[in-house]
């Protein structure tokens, strides 16, 4: 069924699409709140690397969400703070925290891709324009959560192995700062 469009002087973001914007800013709200939770969990356990890569992602989530937050009102549509709740506070092991990162950097790619969809669908080029920057940054987001994930593999979490990873988590960290 096509969309009846409701394009008016105040408003230039269709109702579907500012309906699916909300819901990013949510997953992008909630994925901020796991990532500073799993960070601090980190802490805890002395992944003192692990934390500080994860404090970080935490922010950029946030930024994230404001992005897309601000996108919303900037086209004359609600942008709406989500609820977060549900987050989890333990983990059973490092790996498993970057076995769940990477689950979800998946599922947010499906998200944004399905935004990038319905938006060239409707012929919302202004969003489809604006959500190029998630789909670039959802593939370096994976690409991150793989290396790490891999460096579980490479070196083995036996003896110095947990220790070692998370200077390599360290190192990945900084890698990503610089942009290499």
């Amino acid at each position: 069924m096509k969309q009846k469009e409701i394009v008016t002087l105040q408003r230039s973001l269709l109702p579907d699409t500012e309906v699916l914007l909300n819901k990013q800013i949510e997953m992008e709200g909630k994925s901020s709140a796991y990532y500073l939770s799993m960070a601090s969990w980190c802490h805890m356990m002395g992944y003192a690397n692990a934390a500080k890569y994860l404090y970080t992602h935490a922010d950029e989530e946030r930024m994230h969400m404001m992005k897309i937050f601000q996108y919303v009102n900037e086209a004359g549509g609600h942008a709406i703070q989500p609820e977060i709740t549900g987050v989890r506070h333990h983990f059973n092991s490092l790996r498993e925290v970057f076995e769940l990162i990477l689950e979800h950097e998946i599922k947010v790619t499906k998200s944004i891709n399905s935004i990038v969809d319905h938006a060239f669908g409707v012929k919302d080029f202004a969003t489809f324009s604006f959500m190029q920057w998630y789909v670039t940054e959802q593939r370096e987001e994976e690409t991150m959560s793989r290396r790490a994930l891999e460096l579980f593999d490479i070196i083995g979490e036996e003896g110095i192995g947990l220790w070692t990873i998370d200077q390599e988590l360290g190192k990945l960290h900084a890698a990503a700062d610089s942009g290499q």
